[in-house]
């Protein structure tokens, strides 16, 4: 039996290994809470808690959990990707263990007893301080993992342990710049908040403006995982790196007025509505600049579908073009704004999961079976397909007036095409989750045990990067 290399034992390939076991576990919790919304519902079990509140606190947990700590945990786990081994701090290397303390106190709060969930936009929270310093120690550990030489030190030699092509190092370093502007965006919001507003208020209006920014860097992290899966199986990045050092510097630029835009107060109208048209208008150009290179590399080099990694670009990208999609039909405040923005997460989270297998064999934890890799390369395909489904339905009940944040005899369904929405959105969901829970399953197996190095069951080259090679060895390959 052909052996493997050893995993890579330097500090930045610890760091991501931490970075990726937090973002999955923190997935693993938010499904955890989710069966616990579900089982709290049935008796004898719903009178087992007394406190009436819990359930819509472990409801904001869990979207803490599946949304910001997976995107930006998942985002600190790249970029310790950068490929410059030996020059990563010793902060940046603390990094998971602070994050981690703060996702624990997160789950830690919802036990915090006639403490009240506020479903604020973007970062939804607990009116509790046990909460606000879990979120507040999270954000902490993904500055300290960002802010080191490796986010705008020189031009890497090599392609680090994962094997990063030279033109993904823009979007990698694009998205640090961003979470830091996120976070000083929020510290800027928060330090003018008057005093004297409800929580509702509060957390909405001081959340707003590091809730768009963090949705740049979700979009730059995207991008930059798109280049890494597509350098494998095209042998080459789809785009020079001054090409992607142009893009992502065009993506980044307007952004940095968000901290000025926040120095305006949070009760300023024209700050939220200026907030609003950057990422309407701020985000999507960059993405089908990149989406469209991309796709034009593969047709070129004639590949199709046949590799994983195109598979889960073209999830990914589809996703993105229908969000982009949605989001210009959104009129008012129906179901058509929540369509958008799961389209655009979905797109977001499928590119994630597919890097996921890569980054996991390159970390000395590949999957283990034949098994496991086929149903690896369909797995983000079934969660796609499911995101997509759902968003669509939700988009037709929208357009038929169905009001968003409305439940259950509140949603007051007035017709035929709305309720089909409601069914499609339903199927959708649930292909969703069937894919979110296999990705769990097949993640979780292959983290079991010690990374394995020389002797043990090779790492299947499906996943194998393949940018370092010469471009004239993969032509004589075929």
């Amino acid at each position: 039996m052909r052996s493997t290399p050893a995993p890579p034992r330097t500090p930045e390939a610890a760091t991501a290994r931490r970075f990726l076991v937090l973002a999955v576990g923190a997935l693993v919790a938010a499904g955890v809470l989710s069966l616990m919304l579900l089982v709290g519902r049935v008796p004898p079990f719903d009178a087992l808690v007394r406190d009436p509140l819990f359930f819509r606190r472990c409801l904001v947990v869990h979207v803490v959990l599946a949304l910001v700590v997976w995107f930006y945990a998942y985002a600190s786990a790249l970029l310790s990707t950068l490929p410059r081994a030996g020059t990563s701090s010793l902060r940046s290397r603390l990094a998971p263990f602070v994050a981690g303390v703060g996702v624990a106190t997160v789950v830690a709060s919802a036990w915090a007893t006639g403490a009240r969930p506020i479903l604020a936009n973007y970062v939804p929270m607990i009116d509790h301080l046990a909460f606000e310093v879990g979120v507040v120690t999270f954000g902490a550990g993904v500055v300290l993992g960002v802010v080191d030489a490796r986010l705008l030190g020189g031009t890497p030699t090599d392609g680090g342990f994962l094997g990063v092509p030279d033109a993904a190092v823009p979007g990698l370093r694009a998205t640090g710049i961003a979470l830091v502007l996120a976070a000083v965006t929020f510290a800027t919001s928060w330090s003018l908040a008057p005093a004297g507003l409800a929580p509702e208020t509060l957390f909405e209006l001081a959340n707003w403006g590091g809730g768009h920014v963090l949705q740049l860097a979700s979009t730059c992290a995207m991008l930059a995982a798109w280049i890494i899966l597509l350098g494998g199986p095209l042998g080459r990045a789809p785009l020079s790196r001054g090409a992607t050092a142009a893009l992502f510097a065009a993506l980044v630029l307007p952004w940095l007025a968000a901290p000025l835009l926040a120095a305006r107060g949070i009760q300023d109208v024209e700050g939220r509505t200026a907030f609003t048209r950057l990422m309407q208008w701020g985000l999507f150009p960059a993405v089908l600049v990149t989406l469209g290179a991309c796709a034009a590399a593969v047709v070129r080099a004639r590949i199709g579908l046949r590799d994983a990694r195109v598979l889960g670009f073209a999830t990914s990208g589809a996703l993105s073009v229908g969000g982009a999609v949605l989001g210009a039909l959104v009129r008012g405040s129906t179901t058509t704004v929540p369509a958008h923005y799961h389209a655009s997460i979905g797109a977001v989270t499928a590119a994630f999961m597919t890097l996921a297998y890569p980054m996991l064999a390159a970390l000395g934890h590949a999957l283990r079976t034949p098994r496991a890799r086929a149903l690896a390369r369909i797995q983000p395909v079934v969660y796609g397909v499911g995101q997509l489904v759902f968003a669509v339905g939700f988009a037709l009940a929208g357009e038929h007036g169905m009001a968003r944040k409305a439940y259950g005899a509140e949603q007051h369904v007035r017709d035929g095409a709305a309720t089909a929405g409601l069914v499609v959105m339903g199927v959708g969901g649930l292909g969703a989750v069937v894919g979110g829970v296999l990705f769990l399953v097949l993640v979780v197996s292959s983290l079991r045990g010690r990374p394995r190095t020389a002797g043990a069951e090779p790492r299947p080259v499906t996943w194998r990067p393949a940018w370092n090679q010469s471009v004239a060895s993969i032509r004589s390959k075929g």
